[in-house]
């Protein structure tokens, strides 16, 4: 089960996220706290893989590089994505987007969506062989547990989120509760 520390953790990082960020202060390294909060998930899932896999030591050793390897491709295609998505947005709000703008960021997120699933692949193929059938099947179910608890932490602050935020009517009355 997934423990209250990292829920805590990171209601506590990605709700301070949630606002505006300063600029980090000058020749300062301050992380953000989305970074902060995906530091916490990264370190939560390493500290329970050996246990929850039934890992040896050389298993460990060798699997940790790997695991790290593949958090490290999935962020980075999903900010890529996100990164277009987001201007592509920003230039067709504003009426400021011209053809060639848009093109060039529809091939960027094209892009992600054909290099992301053979790049994941053998990160995945190269943990995959490192465990038995068991450990993989454990390995995954590890990662949906992960993913189901970061989806809940993130459903229930939307729904805590204050007047201006999207999980309560401005109105003041309470949401609809969802199926």
């Amino acid at each position: 089960m997934i423990g209250l520390a990292l829920s805590s953790l990171l209601l506590a990082s990605v709700a301070a996220g949630s606002a505006q960020e300063p600029p980090p202060p000058a020749g300062g390294e301050a992380r953000r706290p989305r970074e902060e909060a995906f530091r916490m998930i990264d370190a939560y899932f390493v500290s329970n893989l050996q246990e929850s896999l039934g890992l040896t030591d050389e298993q460990f050793v060798r699997l940790l590089p790997m695991v790290k390897r593949l958090q490290s491709d999935r962020r980075q295609y999903a900010q890529r994505r996100q990164r277009a998505l987001q201007e592509m947005r920003k230039l067709l709000q504003s009426g400021g987007a011209t053809e060639g703008r848009v093109e060039e960021l529809l091939r960027e997120v094209k892009a992600v969506e054909t290099e992301q699933p053979s790049a994941l692949r053998r990160d995945l193929d190269a943990i995959d062989a490192v465990l038995s059938p068991v450990q993989q099947a454990k390995y995954r179910i590890l990662e949906l547990e992960v993913e189901r608890k970061i989806r809940d932490i993130m459903m229930q602050m939307r729904g805590q989120a204050g007047p201006a935020g999207r999980g309560r009517p401005r109105n003041g009355s309470e949401p609809s509760p969802r199926p």
